[in-house]
């Protein structure tokens, strides 16, 4: 049995971000690669787009927003398809028909979190959005996926009406733009060294190796 302290990271991520999309696969592999290094993993909620309306808007108008027109996204899009595509992922832009506010996304993760769900919760979200074109905004599509992890859905669709944990998830969103991440993902580690953007799997498991090995050197002064 490993005497090693867990090693802390926080992967802080939006689910419709497609870089994080990418990154979570990257980060799964970067753990397997140093599976003997024990860990702690908290997935932390970032707002990629905080200007979009809790109910959402169109996808037209968030890419024309966003990047000018529909077609200049295209040449982007093509870009992420394929880096999903190499990591076994897929993504489909032409299926995302409305754009949303994730604020509930996230509610789903740290309530799914109480249940040693929230990896699940998130990939199931992001599989929803990129590959099947689900429309997050819709009550009854979030009560589903929860359902899909274990979650209860009666139990779910009554939480969501409410604004239980809204607070807190925009308060932890806050305070990672406050302590200066403004690009996802970005992987915090030992709460102490920030790795920004979807990396490979084998450098984010030397980081592992490494920061776990100075937090165990430092434990054991």
């Amino acid at each position: 049995m490993s005497t090693l302290r867990p090693l802390q990271i926080d992967i802080v991520s939006d689910v419709v971000c497609p870089w994080c999309y990418i990154g979570k696969k990257r980060i799964e592999d970067a753990l397997a690669l140093a599976a003997d290094v024990p860990v702690e993993v908290n997935w932390r909620p970032f707002f990629l787009n905080p200007w979009v309306a809790r109910e959402g808007i169109s996808r037209e108008e968030y890419l024309t927003t966003k990047f000018g027109s529909v077609d200049a996204y295209k040449g982007i899009a093509g870009r992420v398809v394929e880096a999903a595509n190499q990591e076994g992922l897929v993504y489909r832009p032409d299926l995302v028909k409305r754009q949303p506010n994730t604020i509930d996304c996230h509610r789903l993760i740290h309530w799914a979190d109480a249940l040693g769900k929230a990896a699940a919760m998130k990939q199931r979200l992001m599989e929803l959005y990129f590959r099947d074109g689900g429309d997050l905004t819709d009550t009854e599509v979030l009560v589903k996926a929860a359902a899909d992890v274990g979650l209860d859905a009666d139990e779910t669709r009554r939480r969501l009406a409410t604004d239980e944990d809204a607070a807190l998830i925009s308060a932890q969103a806050q305070d990672a733009a406050d302590k200066g991440i403004s690009g996802v993902p970005t992987y915090v580690f030992a709460q102490k060294y920030a790795v920004s953007g979807a990396q490979p799997p084998e450098l984010l498991a030397r980081a592992i190796r490494q920061v776990s090995a100075e937090v165990n050197a430092q434990a054991a002064q």
